[in-house]
């Protein structure tokens, strides 16, 4: 039976194989994000999704980060964030759509291997970070505005490209140890929390919340492994769990469409912490967008059945 030193040793591995993974990504996105700020290629690139992100409550340059977190991830998103000069409101939106809409195609490809179609998987998703940004501005009170991307290359260019480099560096240094210490603790956490089978008890204790959020406590393990784990890290299980289990075609539509909006509820809202954002913020909306998912969903299904049954009487 492994120590707790055994445990922790496990727990920081992982964190420490977690981290330089997400480096991989932030590093070089951030760079690269910087360098297109510097030369203006922001400016021209932004222009024809501008009236589409004014309807979001952003500024054109927003659709930098909400594209490279739908290509890659979360960390591609908070790298692209955190060189362009955004109010906390911008990033409040901005974070929520990137906590929807992140690493569309490798978590697609899970999901469409453990119980939906991709093409549905997709399109809840987007819609649902459309519709969660949209509404959310509203409360939020952000203002569109076009001054942010015409200022974002004139001072670069100014500065010079090597003191942008070196301002880059800095604030991307700073960035990663606040992630690097945040995966660790998480990890190391949740590698305590397997050791000790707490993850079964929390299946168990959830079992409420699980109808409230419109899920059948069949998916009890599945929700909790894509909620704590996320649909990437978790995904093997998933897969595997889904096909083994004795699940019905309505209980893992229903699982994927909320776990699709609401997953890795552990790491994911966290990483957005350093960037100075409320904790309410991250957490909530996306929670209440899963649930008006699941139970639109429940309800339509009782609608086709009930429309099914009143035909079946009205033919015999």
């Amino acid at each position: 039976m492994a120590t707790m030193t055994d445990i922790l040793r496990q727990g920081a591995l992982k964190g420490l194989s977690g981290f330089f993974w997400m480096a991989k990504i932030v590093v070089p996105v951030s760079y690269g994000t910087a360098i297109l700020a510097w030369t203006g290629v922001l400016d021209a690139l932004t222009v024809l999704l501008k009236p589409f992100m004014h309807h979001l409550g952003l500024p054109a340059v927003g659709a930098v980060p909400l594209i490279v977190g739908a290509l890659t991830s979360v960390y591609g998103g908070i790298a692209a964030m955190s060189v362009l000069p955004f109010t906390t409101g911008e990033m409040i939106l901005l974070a929520n759509f990137i906590l929807i809409c992140h690493n569309m195609i490798q978590e697609t490809i899970i999901q469409s291997q453990s119980g939906i179609k991709a093409w549905k998987a997709v399109t809840v998703r987007v819609l649902a970070a459309v519709a969660t940004v949209y509404v959310l501005q509203f409360f939020i009170g952000t203002t569109p505005h076009d001054d942010v991307p015409a200022g974002i290359a004139q001072p670069a260019i100014r500065q010079g490209f090597v003191d942008m480099t070196l301002a880059w560096g800095v604030s991307t240094a700073r960035l990663c140890l606040k992630i690097f210490v945040i995966i660790m603790g998480i990890m190391t956490v949740l590698e305590v929390a397997k050791a000790k089978n707490w993850i079964t008890w929390i299946v168990k204790a959830t079992s409420p919340l699980l109808r409230i959020l419109g899920l059948s406590h069949r998916v009890g393990v599945l929700w909790m492994t894509a909620v704590v784990f996320g649909l990437a890290y978790g995904g093997a299980v998933i897969v595997e769990e889904a096909k083994n289990s004795d699940l019905t075609p309505e209980d893992l539509e229903s699982l994927h469409l909320s776990v699709g909006v609401n997953h890795s509820m552990v790491e994911d809202p966290m990483l957005f912490l350093p960037l100075g954002l409320p904790a309410f913020w991250l957490w909530v909306p996306r929670l209440v967008t899963a649930v008006c998912i699941t139970w639109c969903l429940s309800l339509g299904i009782h609608l086709l059945s009930s429309r099914a049954r009143a035909m079946r009487r009205s033919s015999s």
